[in-house]
C-alpha cells in the first residue's frame, strides 16, 4: 500500500525516520510521499528522499504559509525538474477557516502552483478548507488544461465531490474517516468511484482510530485502509491493491 500524504520532515517523525521506515515496510507500505509545506520543509525533503528508495517528495507552499513563503511557477518548475524523486506539486490550495495568510496571497500562490502543475504535467496536491466554492471555481478556470488533481485529506461535501469529479479529480482519505462523527464523509466516500480514491495518513496529524489522539505515522494507514474497505464493501486486500494502482496511475503514468 502507499501513504500518499505524510510529513516526514515534521517531528516526531523526522528524528525517528529509520524506525518510521522500518515499521512502514513491515506492514506492507511500498511508497511514502512526503509533502512540502514551506521552503524550509522542501530543503529537508530533498534530503529525506535520499534516505530510502520508498520515499518520494513534492514541492509546494501550504496556504497557511502564503504570506511568508511566496514562490512563483518558474521556481516550482525548476526545482521539480531538478529532482527526479520530486513527483508532485503542493501542498497548495485555500484555507479560509484559519486564514493564517491573506486570502489574496493564498489565491495567487494557488494559481502559481496550478500553472506549475500544468507545465510539468504533474499532480497537484490540494488542501481546501472553508473554501469549497473558491477552490472549485479556480480549478474550473483551468478545466481545459487537463489538470491532475488530488484532493488531499478530503473532507468536503458530496456536492463539491460531484463537481470535482467533472474535473477528473482524485480524492485521498485520511484517518478522519475512522472517526465516529464522520458519518457524512463516510457516505461521500461510499459514493465516490473506487478508481478515484487514495489513502493517506497526513502524519504526524490525524491519527486514525484506535490511535486517535496519538502522534500519527505512516504505518497507521493500515487502519484507514481497513475502514475504507468497510465503507466500499470490499476486502482490505482489494482496497489496498486498487488505491495503490490509483496512486501509481496518477503519479507515474
Amino acid at each position: 500500500m502507499i501513504d500518499s500524504h505524510c510529513h516526514l520532515d515534521h517531528e516526531p517523525l523526522f528524528s525517528d525516520l529509520s524506525n518510521i521506515i522500518h515499521r512502514s515496510k513491515n506492514i506492507g507500505i511500498e511508497k511514502l510521499l512526503t509533502i512540502s509545506t514551506t521552503l524550509e520543509s522542501f530543503t529537508k525533503i530533498k534530503e529525506i528522499i535520499t534516505r530510502d528508495e520508498m520515499i518520494y517528495g513534492t514541492i509546494g507552499i501550504h496556504p497557511h504559509e502564503a504570506n511568508k513563503d511566496q514562490i512563483d511557477a518558474e521556481f516550482i518548475i525548476n526545482n521539480f525538474n531538478a529532482h527526479p524523486k520530486i513527483i508532485g506539486i503542493g501542498e497548495t490550495g485555500l484555507d479560509f477557516y484559519y486564514n493564517h495568510s491573506d486570502k489574496d496571497k493564498q489565491i495567487s500562490s494557488f494559481i502559481e502552483h496550478i500553472e506549475a502543475s500544468i507545465k510539468t504535467d504533474s499532480p497537484l496536491i490540494i488542501h481546501s478548507r472553508a473554501a469549497e466554492n473558491e477552490t472549485f471555481n479556480i480549478l474550473n478556470d483551468f478545466k481545459s488544461s487537463n489538470l491532475k488533481i488530488l484532493m488531499h485529506c478530503f473532507t468536503g461535501s458530496k456536492n463539491l465531490a460531484d463537481k470535482l469529479m467533472n474535473l477528473n479529480a482524485y480524492f485521498s482519505a485520511s484517518g478522519i474517516i475512522t472517526f465516529k462523527n464522520s458519518i457524512e464523509l463516510q457516505k461521500t466516500f461510499s459514493h465516490l468511484p473506487l478508481d478515484k480514491i487514495l489513502i493517506e495518513t497526513d502524519s504526524p496529524y490525524l491519527a486514525p482510530v484506535p490511535n486517535r489522539g496519538k502522534k500519527n505515522e505512516p504505518s497507521f494507514i493500515d487502519f484507514t485502509a481497513a475502514k475504507m474497505a468497510e465503507i466500499k464493501k470490499i476486502s482490505k486486500e482489494e482496497l489496498i491493491k486498487t488505491t495503490t494502482n490509483n496512486f501509481n496511475k496518477l503519479f507515474f503514468n
